[in-house]
């Protein structure tokens, strides 16, 4: 019998680690425990049952996204009203996406449907990159889908990008009248009215494709080195794309974003 007991008492302990381990590649779910979630694989075989909405700027939503997935950034200020009228015409789940285990945008685009009376709901919190590792068919990459995985921009050009605060804060405030051009591309609810740069930053949300086209195209034409961070170094790998795409070469990012800001300046 205390062999039998010893022996259920391994078993819970390994469980129990395995659990959380598994929770602690998961950030948010910690953050929001309310929130149903839907896994990988689940989400792949309930992939026409289902409504697969991504949260995330339509920038990011243009670049990268689920096959047959609709757009509705969380941070639009219709988001509830968008999403309740999406549930008037139809009974099937919604489940909402973002970047990956570390954007929280799919777990606060469920929590403000359901505070908004829309029943259903969930959250695929593994996110759209793992996504479309695992199932390029069901992905497109700059409109195309399938999607070829080898267009993905690689890691390295991403990290070849990257400065750290210290360095980034040093080299974009520069001297009086240089030829930079610092860009805060961070939504409303990350930024909440505060910028790091104040009176030499422009600030663009990512959902604003127009007015960051447009001051893409005036860094281009006035050959201005482009310095642009974002919450966490998350967002700018899409970004990436579309710097690329109008042939800007002269380009930085903070790493780590924000939060690598705060972290190494005011904390």
């Amino acid at each position: 019998m205390k062999t039998i007991i010893f022996s259920l008492s391994i078993l819970l302990s390994v469980f129990s680690s395995t659990a959380f381990a598994a929770d602690g590649e998961f950030p948010g779910r910690a953050e929001y425990p309310e929130i149903p979630l839907y896994s990988k694989t689940d989400l792949l075989k309930d992939f026409n049952k289902v409504v697969i909405v991504d949260a995330r700027s339509s920038l990011e939503f243009e670049t990268l996204r689920i096959k047959g997935a609709l757009n509705i950034p969380v941070a639009s200020r219709k988001f509830a009203g968008i999403v309740k009228g999406l549930r008037a015409k139809t009974n099937k789940p919604i489940v909402f996406y973002c970047n990956g285990r570390s954007c929280f945008k799919s777990y606060k685009a469920a929590k403000l449907a359901i505070k908004a009376g829309v029943k259903n709901v969930f959250a695929y919190d593994a996110g759209v990159f793992e996504w479309a590792k695992t199932y390029p068919k069901y992905a497109a990459l700059l409109g195309t889908s399938p999607m070829d995985p080898s267009k993905i921009i690689p890691k390295s050009k991403l990290k070849a990008r990257f400065l750290s605060p210290k360095k980034f804060t040093e080299t974009a405030r520069g001297t009086p009248g240089s030829k930079r051009l610092i860009m805060d591309v961070r939504d409303m609810y990350q930024r909440a009215g505060v910028g790091y740069f104040t009176g030499i930053e422009k600030w663009v949300s990512l959902d604003d494709e127009k007015k960051l086209v447009k001051y893409l195209k005036k860094a281009l034409k006035e050959k201005r080195t482009l310095y642009i961070y974002d919450e966490a170094g998350k967002q700018v790998r899409w970004l990436q794309y579309t710097l690329e795409r109008h042939n800007i070469k002269d380009y930085y990012f903070m790493k780590k974003g924000a939060k690598g800001f705060y972290k190494e300046f005011i904390l």
